[in-house]
């Protein structure tokens, strides 16, 4: 059993979550001058922040999401300074490959979309400058889309360094305590666990896949369900791909790590069991994730898997996640829902979540983030 310290039970924020939202507004928080405590049910970095693809892109987001996203790019440029580690972050384009010139076409419209809302960090790039980017991509490959300066760090490392720093600034983390039901009383939220009662005016829900269960006592049910994206890496290769690739018409997410090994996952899924903390690998699935590698980097057809993972994610109909105030109950807050992209975000979350729970307010705009904004039908 988990034996918890008194002063820790009662903090001003308590967190339901140890992934990098958890981490992220953890460290925010701390460094406003609360006083935090998170509880994992298992182990910081355990589920989709740990195991996901590392991905640090603001190309190809939701609108609603950009934003956000941009944001989190500037502390992603900056995380030396404030986690003291640079987590492997390495700057890197994330591009996305069109493969005829109608996905071309949907990638400009795109980007002219975004540059009416003002924003231009996605480029098109045509058929000669995408081979200048990717000289070993497929020939008929026509284009792209891409960011320039997006990236990739190491999940697990990002998602233990914001533990870190803010356990430096003061937050407290136990693993191994299960949230299980909340209670107002007096002002004040308790949280009864697996290892005894948490007490605290303000909650911040950020579990993944697992906060439905806790919105739902709340009478605030939500359509989140359980993923468990598929991914693999490749034996080493001779370096031939410095960015981050994607695809239009099918899933993907390519990069070549600095020791010549490849990781590739994008979508595909295998089978999510989150009562049990299980996901099952599907090799009919990662068969397509290899035949659409070999198709647009015939380089890999000489590649051979030597490992393949997943994790538990929670994901939204809508696939934007859920951020903000509860609708419902002062004192609540959410962070779930990534649906397989939520790395790049966590930091400028974190920060928005830290600067709700103390403020009680934010200047950016999350209505379109909101948990009511689904209809009752898909929430039973």
């Amino acid at each position: 059993m988990t034996i918890v310290p008194a002063r820790h039970t009662t903090p001003d924020l308590l967190i339901i979550g140890g992934g990098i939202h958890g981490c992220a507004a953890a460290l925010f928080a701390a460094k406003r001058g609360m006083s935090v405590t998170v509880i994992e049910k298992d182990s910081v970095a355990r589920h989709a922040s740990g195991v996901n693809a590392g991905g640090v892109r603001r190309l190809g987001r939701d609108f609603a999401e950009v934003p956000i996203s941009v944001r989190s790019m500037q502390i992603w440029h900056d995380i030396p300074d404030l986690l003291g580690e640079d987590c492997g972050f390495q700057i890197a384009p994330q591009i996305k490959l069109a493969e005829n010139e109608d996905e071309l076409a949907s990638l400009r419209k795109r980007a002219d979309d975004l540059a009416m809302l003002g924003f231009e960090h996605e480029v098109v790039l045509d058929r000669s400058r995408v081979r200048e980017l990717l000289p070993a991509v497929a020939d008929h490959v026509v284009g792209g889309l891409a960011c320039l300066d997006d990236g990739f760090a190491q999940p697990f490392w990002t998602t233990t360094a914001f533990r870190r720093k803010a356990e430096h600034l003061g937050a407290v983390f136990v693993e191994g305590v299960r949230a299980e039901r909340l209670v107002r009383e007096a002002g004040d939220w308790i949280v009864a666990t697996s290892a005894g009662s948490y007490r605290a005016p303000k909650v911040l829900i950020s579990c993944g896949a697992w906060s439905g269960i806790l919105a739902a006592q709340l009478d605030e049910p939500v359509p989140v369900h359980a993923i468990a994206p598929l991914m693999l890496v490749t034996s080493r290769l001779p370096a031939f791909c410095n960015a981050v690739v994607g695809a239009t018409g099918r899933p993907l997410s390519f990069k070549q790590m600095p020791n010549g090994t490849v990781v590739i996952g994008g979508g595909r899924r295998g089978i999510a069991e989150p009562a049990s903390n299980r996901s099952e690998i599907l090799f009919s699935q990662l068969r397509l994730t290899a035949d659409t590698a070999i198709s647009l980097f015939p380089i890999m057809a000489s590649a051979t898997i030597i490992r393949t993972w997943s994790g538990i994610e929670g994901c939204m109909p809508d696939e934007i996640p859920v951020i903000g105030a509860s609708r419902k109950h002062e004192g609540i807050f959410y962070s779930f829902g990534y649906s397989a992209h939520g790395f790049q975000l966590g930091p400028a979350v974190g920060e928005l979540m830290a600067e709700l729970a103390s403020t009680g307010s934010t200047q950016t705009d999350l209505s379109k983030f909101s948990i009511d904004r689904f209809p009752s039908n898909q929430c039973q």
